[in-house]
């Protein structure tokens, strides 16, 4: 299954996460900041969002709330069916549980997934394989967390419950989170796995779905694939952004980066410029959104810090910190850091 990159969003499903910050004492004025999402446009269910204003969503939430462990996690579970909607219905209409998740991932942009995901069987398992690669780093176990906690809740909806018991399987080390997965998946994840993934007992994939409906099956069918063309964007602010939290890295120079996607650095030029923006102003805005995130959520130096970011020297990013926050990086994170909660289980 391909990844969702290039596909818009409903901004209706990140008032999910948004309901979800509010509940922890997180405003949405804050959530939104920098987004470019209007409060107004949250309740209107044709307002579309390109998938960097998400993310920058999902980056403020993280940045107010880091002391929830699995967030991700617990953001996902927050999702259902009726989210979704055309997308969700259509899972419902569908024979048996195997025949819904195949549709699922066919029209998987239509979902809230990131990460790239195939369908699998092995020894009495039908499962998911997620691989979150494509995804920048510093969001990357955010969102794998999030897509598999969403894929549970749906794989529950459609079994009508009958499915409590799901294996997951994470490539990491970190087993902070393991009593909690468990309390909702009813088995141990296992961990330092070769894959990230979630399986369910086979013999529940090919049971008929009580509201299989194969006429409004077909009909909703085609619904999906006429919103997933109008949804299509393909902008290349959001592959510029790629390259610099990827491989390339933000020390990455625009020559770089256009021989990475096959473009002329006269061309890239151009077509940023058509989107009304500029290299380096994409470049500044990641290295602005991530040092605010690794001052508060890391224990990085400050030169460690300026050289992850790119700059050559300390007394650059200082500069640039005060540019963006008018204190210095030290002072923000001395003044985060004395507001801090103690740690939330919820």
């Amino acid at each position: 299954m391909g990844n969702t990159q290039s596909t818009r969003r409903p901004v209706a499903i990140s008032k999910v996460m948004i309901n979800f910050a509010k509940n922890h004492g997180v405003d949405t004025e804050t959530c939104l900041f920098g987004t470019d999402i209007s409060e107004h446009s949250l309740n209107d269910g044709a307002v579309l969002i390109e998938r960097e204003q998400e993310m920058r969503l999902i980056e403020n939430i993280m940045l107010a709330l880091p002391n929830i462990p699995a967030l991700g996690f617990k953001i996902g579970l927050c999702y259902n069916i009726a989210t979704f909607g055309i997308w969700g219905f259509s899972l419902r209409t569908c024979r048996t549980l195997r025949d819904a998740l195949n549709t699922a991932l066919r029209f998987l942009p239509l979902s809230t997934a990131y990460c790239e995901i195939n369908a699998f069987e092995e020894g009495g398992y039908f499962g998911l394989l997620m691989n979150p690669q494509s995804i920048p780093s510093h969001l990357r176990e955010f969102l794998l967390e999030r897509d598999m906690a969403a894929s549970i809740i749906i794989i529950k909806e459609l079994s009508l419950n009958e499915i409590q018991t799901m294996q997951t399987e994470f490539t990491t080390l970190d087993t902070t989170n393991s009593v909690y997965i468990e309390s909702v998946c009813g088995v141990k994840p296992l961990y330092q796995s070769r894959r990230n993934a979630i399986r369910v007992p086979i013999k529940y994939i090919d049971k008929p779905q009580p509201t299989y409906d194969a006429n409004l099956a077909r009909l909703l069918s085609d619904q999906c694939a006429r919103q997933l063309r109008q949804r299509q964007t393909g902008g290349i602010r959001d592959s510029v952004r790629n390259q610099i939290l990827g491989d390339l890295g933000l020390m990455a120079s625009l020559d770089d980066v256009a021989s990475a996607i096959n473009l002329s650095s006269r061309t890239l030029r151009r077509k940023l410029d058509n989107e009304s923006t500029s290299f380096r102003a994409l470049v500044e805005e990641e290295r602005k959104q991530m040092a605010f995130q690794l001052l508060i959520s890391s224990d990085m130096k400050i030169d460690e810090l300026a050289a992850h970011l790119g700059y050559t020297d300390t007394s650059s990013f200082t500069r640039a910190f005060r540019r963006w926050s008018d204190c210095s990086p030290r002072d923000y994170r001395l003044s985060h850091n004395a507001r801090k909660i103690p740690k939330n289980e919820d």
